[in-house]
């Protein structure tokens, strides 16, 4: 049975001697059983119908609130924030990378950051420095080797 889901109904009946109320619901055989009951009894369930449902309503409203603070925002970020440990692995290993930049020759770093860095392609940066497209890309081909190599020695114990 899901929650909230109602094991009875209630229903009331206009006569001519008067109104009649009747609960319905099905027993463990699961065959249809249907009472009279008093008219207070009737009520009583009404009212306790409509608390149920204000505070499923209520609980509905507030759990949200509740859980937005905690879990639920950390769930929702776009960027889940790193921990203290990622930040420093990944501040220790930029710092090595952009030595290893530093370290290239000239044109090399200038050709490999125009590259990656500004999105350049081979032709543009060719065009700049007057040379041919194929001479850019062996030499940045020949940095991003110089620095993966740079890399691998500190990724290595």
């Amino acid at each position: 049975m899901a929650y909230g889901a109602k094991t009875y109904t209630l229903r009331e009946e206009s006569t001519e001697s008067g109104k009649r109320y009747f609960i319905s619901f099905k027993d463990e055989q699961g065959e249809h059983q249907e009472l009279e009951v008093s008219e207070q009894l009737f009520i009583e369930f009404r009212q306790m119908e409509r608390r149920n449902r204000n505070l499923q309503q209520w609980n509905q409203r507030h759990r949200e609130f509740n859980e937005v603070w905690d879990e639920t925002l950390y769930r929702r970020a776009l960027r889940v924030p790193k921990t203290l440990d990622e930040r420093m692995i990944e501040k220790e290993r930029n710092e090595v990378f952009y030595k290893a930049v530093a370290r290239l020759p000239e044109i090399q770093r200038r050709r490999f950051l125009l590259y990656y860095e500004y999105d350049f392609n081979f032709y543009q940066i060719a065009e700049m420095e007057h040379c041919t497209a194929s001479a850019v890309q062996k030499s940045v081909s020949v940095a991003r080797e110089k620095v993966k190599a740079e890399m691998r020695k500190y990724l290595q114990p």
